[in-house]
């Protein structure tokens, strides 16, 4: 699957209750409008290698025609996104229900969401 046949994309951690969550919402708002893939699936890596930086891990993207946004610079490209694309997409998303790193405590849920807020990049390309 070629990447560009794909766009737009969200790409996620796919091993994080908090961030799967938040992938399920968004695939849920955009009705299936927008391919949803993990950091850790086989596309998610070539994602990661073909456009994203040594940051990838550290946040969740949105990738369009021009730019990869990540974390809260990808907030208002996502949410601009779920008006005004009409095509459908196909989601991919893997989900790891045996989670090893404590996923569920309050503590890792309020550190990956503040962490939404604090990291911020974007790509062009």
């Amino acid at each position: 699957m070629e990447i560009k046949e794909v766009i737009p994309i969200v790409v996620f951690d796919d091993q994080c209750y908090s961030c799967i969550k938040f992938a399920r919402f968004v695939d849920f708002i955009t009705r299936k409008k927008i391919t949803m893939t993990g950091h850790y699936s086989d596309f998610g890596i070539k994602i990661r290698n073909e456009i994203l930086d040594e940051s990838a891990l550290d946040m969740f993207w949105f990738i369009d025609k021009t730019r990869a946004y990540g974390g809260r610079a990808a907030l208002f490209p996502l949410i601009k996104s779920i008006f005004t694309k009409k095509i459908k997409k196909v989601s991919t998303i893997k989900i790891d229900e045996k989670c090893n790193h404590n996923c569920k405590t309050v503590k890792a849920v309020f550190a990956r969401s503040s962490s939404l807020l604090t990291n911020s990049k974007k790509i062009d390309f």
